[in-house]
């Protein structure tokens, strides 16, 4: 216990002191390893392990940094500038970042001139037109059911075969009899592309929302919109490009075949399709890091580095970054892991005093996820869907028993942060709203005595076991010194917590929260797939 509750203590002290034994990499697969099997024995014995003290131990070192820190970047910002050790960072001015808050909002930004009719336009334009359209959608669930987006995007693959592309994703985890027994909606769960980028020639939208009617009325998400960002535009297009390359390509037949050359997602040996995407995804990220790099050593550290009145009469009317997008990737069928290490590395560093806003509108932690929320100092308002705004609320057959799933899951971790004595440190809030569902997700970090937040996660991960296990993920971290963005970013948080209310013991005692037994009893079997 002396050691544990050292670790508690002094993770940083602790992670630095282990980084000098030999054979890390090793040691701390062998704690993963013990962590694991100590939280599957909690389960059963209801009780927490003393071992989860150790658990900013078992999330990843935070990376060294190489380069020199740029003078020009405030301390406040310094501490995340490791990010870019492992992914591309985008120096931007504040003014091309807008936070959205509502469906209406992203509706309106998403309006757009009928794509058929700027498509035909461009046809009869007198100058060959370079217009290109690229849609990646996932296959199982693009093709859920006789009307579908594979059927509604057809007749515009028809029309303009040069000019659109249309990319289905399809897990390799999904084959042989496993595919051919697993019904539609439910083969969904084995992974999905669950990517949400909106790209428009320079600009991206990024969120964790669908196109589907009710995200544009009243399903609550995230929205956040980087208006002519060049570089960060370029940088999604060959992600989806890269993803797209992997995927099978929809033809005007209602047929689908790989591109040359490919291996084959689930008719082909898996490891060498996983290994081919690896490498086609990892290329994308490591030369947008490589470029950015080489960009800021330009512009920040460079011996001949202009001075602003010089960049002016060059033409170069940008104004200096106060604000740094970094795109955090994570698919794990493809060994790509990027999102997973920076959120745990962010909840690990997070020192005491600091506070963490984490939503989800699907709360099912994964319990690496869960032991640092319980185990490390800052401290976190989690704000979940209640039952009746979650997506499956109502819903019929099996699928009518998610909430209730859910509700489970959040009963047993309330009761672990009440026997670890942890209430005033971690607290739980339930979104309501009448008539609207709940599909929020990202985190809001305060340091220690500040009063605006200076980092955002915004994008499609939930935080649960298939977003990191199982399904493609993308999500930005925003870091920001500029008080009117960390405005915009706190009015973001307080009007989603605003419609939650506190979950207390007294709240599992009202009759929407009792759960059947048998529920109870399939939720450990089933969590890993929801």
């Amino acid at each position: 216990m002396a050691v544990a509750a050292a670790a508690a203590a002094g993770p940083v002290f602790w992670r630095r002191l282990l980084g000098l034994l030999p054979g890390r990499p090793g040691l701390a697969a062998l704690l993963g390893r013990l962590s694991d099997r100590l939280g599957r024995n909690r389960d059963r014995q209801r009780r927490r392990s003393p071992w989860l003290l150790l658990a900013p131990l078992l999330s990843p070192a935070v990376p060294q940094v190489t380069s020199p820190p740029c003078c020009l970047c405030p301390e406040g910002v310094h501490r995340f500038q490791w990010i870019r050790n492992l992914v591309p960072e985008f120096g931007v001015s504040s003014s091309h970042v807008r936070v959205l808050s509502s469906p209406a909002e992203f509706f309106e930004l998403m309006k757009v001139d009928c794509l058929e009719g700027t498509l035909e336009k461009s046809l009869q334009a007198k100058f060959p037109s370079n217009l290109k359209v690229s849609i990646l959608l996932d296959f199982t669930r693009g093709s859920r059911g006789r009307k579908n987006s594979r059927t509604m995007l057809l007749p515009l693959l028809q029309r303009f075969p040069e000019q659109v592309r249309v990319s289905l994703f399809h897990t390799p985890h999904l084959r042989g009899l496993l595919r051919l027994l697993i019904p539609e909606r439910f083969n969904e769960t084995i992974g999905l592309q669950h990517i949400k980028v909106y790209l428009f020639d320079n600009s991206v939208i990024l969120s964790g929302a669908n196109l589907s009617d009710s995200y544009f009325t009243n399903r609550q998400d995230r929205y956040v919109f980087l208006q002519d960002c060049v570089e960060i535009a370029d940088f999604f297009t060959e992600l989806v490009d890269a993803v797209g390359d992997v995927s099978l390509q929809l033809q005007g037949d209602d047929t689908v075949q790989v591109v040359d050359g490919m291996v084959h997602p689930y008719k082909g040996d898996r490891a060498e399709y996983c290994k081919a995407a690896n490498k086609r995804v990892m290329d994308v990220i490591n030369s947008a890091r490589t470029r950015q790099q080489m960009l800021h050593a330009q512009t920040f550290h460079g011996n001949s580095l202009l001075t602003q009145e010089d960049a002016a009469a060059a033409g170069d009317c940008r104004p200096a970054p106060d604000t740094w997008i970094y795109p955090l990737i994570q698919m794990k069928p493809f060994e790509i892991q990027i999102d997973e290490m920076v959120t745990e590395t962010l909840l690990t560093e997070a020192e005491r005093g600091a506070k963490i806003y984490l939503t989800t509108g699907y709360f099912n932690l994964t319990q690496a996820y869960m032991d640092l929320v319980l185990g490390t100092r800052a401290e976190y308002q989690i704000l979940l869907a209640s039952p009746e705004v979650n997506g499956f609320f109502g819903a019929k057959g099996v699928a009518g028993a998610i909430p209730a799933a859910y509700v489970h899951i959040e009963r047993q971790f309330y009761s672990e942060v009440c026997s670890l004595g942890q209430q005033e440190r971690v607290q739980l809030q339930e979104y309501w709203r009448r008539g609207w569902t709940f599909h929020a997700k990202g985190l809001w970090l305060y340091l220690a005595g500040s009063s605006l937040p200076c980092l955002t996660l915004i994008g499609s991960p939930n935080f649960g076991y298939r977003s990191v296990h199982r399904d493609l993920e993308a999500q930005i971290a925003i870091v920001t010194e500029n008080q009117a963005l960390q405005q915009q970013l706190h009015q973001e948080q307080e009007q989603l917590y605003l419609r939650s209310g506190v979950v207390s013991s007294a709240t599992f005692e009202q009759p929407s929260r009792q759960v059947k037994l048998w529920v109870k009893m399939v939720t450990p079997l089933i969590k890993n797939f929801f």
